[in-house]
């Protein structure tokens, strides 16, 4: 593997985990304060759950974005990489929706234009996360008004 090549990988895990951070950032003060006192389903998977999933989901995604980035040239690539960021950022936008600003309302119908992003993007694992987190917000969202 060249070493630009190597490089360009660093860079594309790296951007996805930098954005893993900042959504942590925003929800380790509500999963100690705010997220433990709203209702929640019976089964909505322990807080401990979610760190790891993500962490191996944004080195996954890195990954994937750069054999986008190595396989491919062009338009193509340049709109592949477009809505592999376009969903980047909505990611971090539920996260800042949910548990920055305490609207699961927000965030039920923000995920719903993440989860068609990252249908565009043929992530299978993120979108069976994502869709699982999903199905976790809609109840949430009701319990909670």
């Amino acid at each position: 593997m060249r070493l630009s090549s190597v490089r360009a990988l660093i860079v594309s895990a790296g951007t996805c985990l930098l954005v893993g951070a900042g959504s942590a950032v925003v929800t380790v003060t509500s999963v100690k304060e705010w997220y433990p006192r709203i209702q929640k389903p019976a089964w909505a998977p322990p807080d401990a759950v979610f760190g790891p999933v993500w962490t191996a989901l944004f080195l996954l995604m890195g990954v994937s974005a750069w054999l986008v980035w190595r396989d491919s040239a062009g338009s193509a690539r340049r709109r592949a990489i477009g809505i592999f960021s376009l969903q980047l950022v909505l990611n971090g936008a539920w996260s800042f929706i949910f548990f920055g600003l305490h609207r699961p309302g927000w965030a039920a119908l923000e995920i719903v234009v993440l989860w068609s992003a990252i249908v565009a993007t043929l992530l299978v694992p993120y979108l069976m996360w994502v869709s699982f987190a999903a199905a976790l917000n809609m109840p949430i969202c009701r319990a909670n008004r």
